[in-house]
């Protein structure tokens, strides 16, 4: 017998626990929503991001819309401190651009998701903005229009 693999006896058990405890189907609609989401998040890495204004060897059917997605990270003190001590004596601060690569990450994931809900298979004409508030705090704009291609077709 697995590990995976319950006793009749243990089964009930389970099934009395999950009754009392008011978890009874809770458990398999907790998978149904899991499984959503990682198929979600598969069909949002399928969405093309490219700065280009055309997507390579596809044709674009028609603009859905501009979009955007912003954010906003904060560089704690002591990552403050040790760049500053960077900056001051030369060097790179790999905080900083451990930072930087974070929020460039999540802005353009954002970006794909939006897209994806807006039924775009692609994000052309991609613009980073980046900016510093004062207090550490640093701000990117990912922009782009998102777009339907056309079907794709092997020859």
């Amino acid at each position: 017998m697995s590990d995976e693999e319950l006793t009749p006896r243990e089964q009930e058990e389970l099934e009395e626990l999950a009754l009392r405890t008011g978890q009874h189907g809770k458990l398999e609609i907790q998978e149904e929503e899991v499984q959503k989401k990682v198929e979600r998040d598969i069909n949002v890495e399928k969405v093309i991001l490219t700065t280009a204004y055309v997507v390579s060897n596809r044709e674009i059917d028609h603009e859905i819309e501009v979009i955007t997605s912003e954010c906003v990270y904060g560089m704690n003190v002591f990552r403050d401190f040790f760049a500053g001590a960077r900056n001051f004596f030369g060097g790179r601060s790999d905080a900083t651009q451990k930072v930087l690569s974070d929020l460039r990450e999540t802005c353009l994931y954002e970006l794909k998701a939006l897209a994806y809900n807006k039924g775009a298979d692609a994000v052309i004409a991609i613009d980073l903005d980046y900016s510093e508030f004062s207090g550490g705090m640093l701000f990117l704009v990912a922009s782009g229009t998102a777009v339907k291609l056309k079907e794709w077709k092997n020859y």
